[in-house]
């Protein structure tokens, strides 16, 4: 399995941007996919999930309301729109897949076998 994520890149505070993350090589309906962001000197942190087969959603609290993480099973492709952005949101951008979660464990980067580049989000004030 190999990620791309694309569609970082500058913005202003209140701005929006979609990240999209392609899925290429051998996809299975159960996968779960995740995006994670870094911001220099900080740990990664989560930011979303989706399960690939019931479309259901997770979200870190810091982005909730603000960011939707959608699906296209035609395109393999997995969606963040990033709505009102912060200058707390800058980080650089992953996405990540799994077959092995569960609910409690879904935001844990370690779960996340395969892991694709960033994609750098920056927003100023």
């Amino acid at each position: 399995v190999q990620l791309q994520a694309s569609g970082g890149g500058l913005a202003q505070a209140g701005d929006s941007l979609r990240l999209s993350c392609a899925v290429s090589g051998r996809t299975f309906n159960s996968y779960a996919m995740g995006w994670f962001r870094q911001a220099p000197g900080k740990e990664r942190e989560f930011v979303s999930a989706i399960t690939w087969r019931t479309g259901g959603t997770y979200y870190a609290d810091s982005v909730k309301g603000r960011f939707t993480i959608s699906r296209d099973s035609a395109k393999n492709t997995v969606y963040l729109q990033m709505n009102s952005l912060k200058p707390g949101d800058t980080a650089n951008y992953n996405c990540a897949a799994t077959l092995f979660y569960s609910s409690s464990d879904i935001a844990e980067y370690s779960r996340y076998a395969y892991r694709g580049q960033g994609t750098q989000v920056t927003v100023s004030s």
